[in-house]
């Protein structure tokens, strides 16, 4: 009787009873066959990201403006490190997009003071300065802004995506993202460091003041051809987004036509600009 008792003792302890498993996972999100159950699947939705992103647009305390300043202080000197970030954000958050409006309400800011410091420069009224402004926020930045975003998704998605890789796709915020970072050093440079240049120097009707003027037009903009590179290179699945630094060829060969003309881009777009509010 005790060697009974002794090995049913054993068999208790050695071969628990199934019922004492766990019934879930480590991850219990994610089903058997790898796929996320329709709960975190929603959540991971393009419509359900948008209005997260843009529930957080109104609520500053909840925004990270230390971050996003740090992004852009090194867009200017290292942006390779800004997308790293990204990297890291689809690790912990699986999206490449931002859900942060940080940066955006910032770079607004910065578009406002530099657009208001335009028009002081050129000599505008009050309305003229606010009706300029109301161009270069919502039809400058947020419409051409829209425009490129979408069509830089559709050609990465269609054209740039690596045969093997077909199960992902460039998100349209990501796009956005990406144009945002590169939007940000081309108006810092045109919009705040020119405005000290603009009718001392580049007005002036001078070689010296379109070799400057233009000079600069061709920083900001291959700026924003860079910025946008390290952009899509920076995702695993593209292919040949070599391409994308392409148009350095065709601004360097206008920006030497404009010196052998004398064609002054700050003094084309100062006319427009004043064209517009008139």
């Amino acid at each position: 009787i005790q060697k009974f008792l002794q090995h049913t003792c054993k068999r208790n302890v050695f071969l628990p009873s199934r019922k004492m498993l766990p019934s879930t996972s480590v991850n219990s999100s994610v089903q058997g066959n790898g796929v996320l159950n329709s709960r975190d699947a929603a959540r991971h939705t393009a419509g359900a990201k948008r209005y997260k992103y843009l529930r957080r647009l109104f609520r500053f305390r909840q925004m990270d403006f230390e971050f996003a300043a740090w992004q852009m202080l090194y867009l200017f000197t290292s942006p390779q490190r800004v997308y790293r970030n990204f990297h890291y954000r689809k690790q912990t958050k699986d999206q490449w997009a931002r859900d942060d409006p940080a940066f955006l309400v910032l770079l607004s800011i910065w578009l406002c003071v530099s657009t208001i410091g335009f028009g002081f420069v050129l000599d505008m009224g009050f309305f003229e300065t606010i009706k300029l402004l109301l161009w270069v926020v919502f039809i400058d930045c947020v419409g051409v802004g829209l425009l490129i975003a979408t069509l830089m998704w559709f050609i990465s998605n269609k054209y740039l995506v690596k045969r093997q890789s077909r199960d992902y796709d460039v998100e349209w915020g990501y796009a956005f993202d990406v144009h945002l970072n590169a939007f940000y050093p081309l108006l810092v440079i045109l919009h705040f460091i020119q405005l000290f240049f603009i009718n001392h120097v580049i007005l002036t009707d001078t070689f010296i003041g379109y070799l400057v003027g233009n000079t600069l037009w061709l920083v900001a903009v291959g700026y924003y051809i860079y910025v946008t590179f390290l952009g899509y290179s920076a995702l695993p699945f593209l292919k040949n987004t070599v391409i994308l630094l392409y148009p350095f060829a065709p601004l360097i060969l206008l920006y030497g036509l404009s010196l052998a003309l004398g064609w002054n881009f700050t003094h084309t777009l100062c006319s427009f600009y004043k064209y517009r509010v008139k």
